[in-house]
């Protein structure tokens, strides 16, 4: 099943006799928050959303609180499964997650339900801005779901776990070129990338309006990379949300990647973990 739906794809399965839960995961990473009031999804979510869908909140439902394992580590499975079945998500319904187009958010959601076991989850290609039905302002009640999130065994990995992956296969790094070559860090304590590591730009894989590329161009950009069908595949970005997105444009060309959710903001937190410069992954 693919990983994505287009919006008249989502039009007509909203209309169908089994219909999806919707997820509006809007939310904007914010590298100033001392200098302007941060990105507040739910008011954006309150001003109009598809019919139907229910506000997730990234950084509280589909992450843990900040710490020493990085700025959004893995949710408390309790919290995460209450609030998908809050928005009515059940083992055996489809889901559909969209954010405010970038991507990114609605591919955190798509992730943690894939990894804990959801057979049916897609991302709106393109998010909210290709969605030309109508917008509603009232948040829906949905009946109580019956999901329980179940991790997988695979598909997760951790500091240890992505050194030994940018030796071993091939370690992607989703955050922008100049944060992985260390010229800017906005965000975290030191800059630069993990070891091994090759620069992939999770914003490469979209095109001018947010949607994906094609499959193919995809499996190409990739294979550029070092991506072959017998490489295990890991990415990782800045906290494990933009990476998230590379997962999935990895799962449209057709590629399974395991997420090191702790990312760069779990990795430099380690004074003690070794850290490249520039262009070269070495």
């Amino acid at each position: 099943m693919n990983a994505i739906i287009s919006a008249s794809e989502l039009a007509d399965a909203l209309r169908s006799d089994r219909p999806p839960v919707l997820l509006d995961v809007r939310w904007q990473l914010s590298t100033a928050a001392a200098k302007g009031e941060p990105f507040d999804g739910r008011s954006a979510y309150a001003a109009g959303h598809i019919p139907g869908a229910v506000f997730v909140d990234l950084d509280r439902e589909l992450a843990s609180a900040p710490g020493p394992r990085g700025r959004h580590p893995l949710p408390d499975l309790e919290v995460f499964g209450a609030a998908m079945r809050r928005a009515g998500v059940s083992a055996g319904t489809p889901v559909v997650a969209y954010d405010g187009g970038i991507g990114w958010a609605a591919a955190r959601a798509w992730w943690l339900l894939r990894w804990t076991g959801h057979p049916d989850v897609r991302v709106l290609d393109g998010g909210l801005p290709v969605w030309e039905g109508p917008l509603e302002t009232a948040a829906p009640e949905p009946a109580e779901g019956d999901f329980v999130p179940e991790p997988g065994a695979s598909g997760v990995l951790d500091a240890d776990g992505a050194a030994a992956l940018a030796r071993s296969g091939v370690l992607l790094d989703a955050r922008a070129g100049e944060r992985y070559r260390g010229e800017v860090e906005p965000i975290d304590p030191v800059g630069g990338h993990i070891p091994g590591a090759l620069s992939a730009p999770a914003s490469d894989t979209v095109d001018a309006d947010g949607r994906f590329r094609p499959a193919a161009e995809l499996r190409v950009r990739f294979g550029e990379l070092g991506v072959t069908p017998d490489a295990p595949v890991g990415v990782y970005c800045g906290s494990g949300v933009s990476a998230a997105h590379e997962v999935l444009a990895l799962e449209v060309a057709g590629i399974p990647a395991a997420l090191y959710v702790g990312s760069w903001s779990e990795w430099s937190s380690d004074p003690a973990r070794p850290v490249a410069v520039g262009p070269d992954p070495q």
